[in-house]
């Protein structure tokens, strides 16, 4: 079995391998990287990249993916549609930890470009259903900024640093995959969701 993850940043390869190593000894993993795709859909919006992505899940098909991952919370929802067309589960990365996060009353996500917001709360109001969650949104400041520079490091401090100052809250949901590593640097007693772990569980029990 073999699981395409689409990308729209390298630093998220060597993340899904380590995870793939620790949890899925067996997995293969097919890496798609394109990075224009985000930053068109920052642009235009995310449909205006509809076409490209279902060209390019359709050839990562074709050559053997049983499953898709596209681990961008902003054109996620784009990709995640393809699936009946494909005729294989696309799946977006942030789907299970929004799950999690609409079990608690009282939600806060932290985002690092505003891009990423609607699309997170449109997952997290389809998650919750009828049920009612109080759910507030956090841009991180200067964090995007850190990311694109590639200080990794300050990028994560900085998205620590907002998780740390969030009080009222029963859960605090990272919305973008790059911020995971962000959750072993806090101090806060409110649990820290991030997506790449349960989502890549999720994707690589849909590719087998």
């Amino acid at each position: 079995m073999t699981l395409a993850l689409l990308h729209t940043s390298p630093v998220h390869v060597p993340v899904f391998e380590a995870l793939r190593d620790a949890d899925h000894p067996g997995l293969a993993l097919r890496h798609l990287v394109h990075e224009d795709l985000l930053a068109r859909a920052r642009d235009a919006g995310p449909d205006a990249v509809r076409g490209d992505i279902e060209a390019l899940l359709a050839g990562a098909v074709a050559e053997g993916a049983t499953a898709v991952l596209c681990t961008c919370s902003t054109i996620g929802g784009v990709a995640e549609s393809a699936a009946e067309s494909l005729g294989v589960p696309v799946l977006r990365v942030d789907r299970p930890m929004a799950a999690a996060a609409v079990a608690r009353d009282r939600v806060v996500v932290l985002a690092a470009i505003d891009d990423t917001l609607p699309p997170t709360l449109a997952l997290l109001a389809e998650e919750a259903g009828d049920r009612r969650v109080d759910i507030r949104t956090v841009l991180v400041a200067g964090a995007w900024a850190r990311f694109e520079a590639g200080d990794r490091d300050g990028y994560l401090e900085l998205v620590a640093a907002a998780a740390d100052r969030v009080t009222d809250a029963d859960v605090i949901v990272l919305a973008q995959a790059s911020m995971a590593d962000a959750a072993t640097r806090t101090a806060t007693q409110i649990p820290v969701l991030s997506s790449p772990r349960p989502g890549l569980s999720a994707a690589a029990a849909a590719a087998g």
